[in-house]
């Protein structure tokens, strides 16, 4: 790959914050994203928060995890402090109610779990623009996308 391609690709690649507390499912998503993406971990809002001094996400995968813990006012919280991010739940399919809340609260999509590298693109790139969504190959499709 030649000088320019590579600048070129690497001014593609798009900041994703995956705010999860479990471990697993975390480092699962940021090893999903991490070669076509700028990936950033946290375990906390409060981590993301400081991290965003250093990087502005156009993505935000947020586990239910942490909106259980704060409530639903933590999408407030991520509107507020990442507004040109798109919000991406990761959610158990058992945590139906709680997602609907969310996404009436501003999310913009669920990744429902069990998650799969086909499903996890395929929804990060629909979120960020880069590629049309398959909805035969995304788990349960979007419910809703804005731009």
């Amino acid at each position: 790959m030649t000088p320019g391609a590579q600048a070129a690709r690497a001014m593609e690649r798009s900041c994703i914050f995956i705010i999860e507390a479990d471990d697993v499912i975390r480092s699962a998503l940021q090893f999903m994203l991490l070669g076509d993406n700028e990936v950033h971990t946290m375990a906390s809002l409060e981590r993301a928060q400081a991290k965003s001094q250093d990087s502005s996400p156009r993505l935000v995968l947020l586990g239910l995890s942490v909106v259980r813990r704060r409530g639903v006012a933590t999408l407030a919280d991520v509107l507020v402090h990442f507004p040109d991010a798109k919000i991406l739940l990761v959610a158990d399919r058992t945590d139906e109610a709680l997602a609907s809340a969310c996404l009436a609260a501003g999310a913009h999509d669920v990744l429902d779990r069990p998650i799969g590298v086909g499903a996890v693109r395929k929804k990060v790139d629909a979120l960020l623009g880069s590629r049309k969504l398959d909805p035969r190959a995304a788990s349960g499709g979007p419910r809703r996308l804005s731009n």
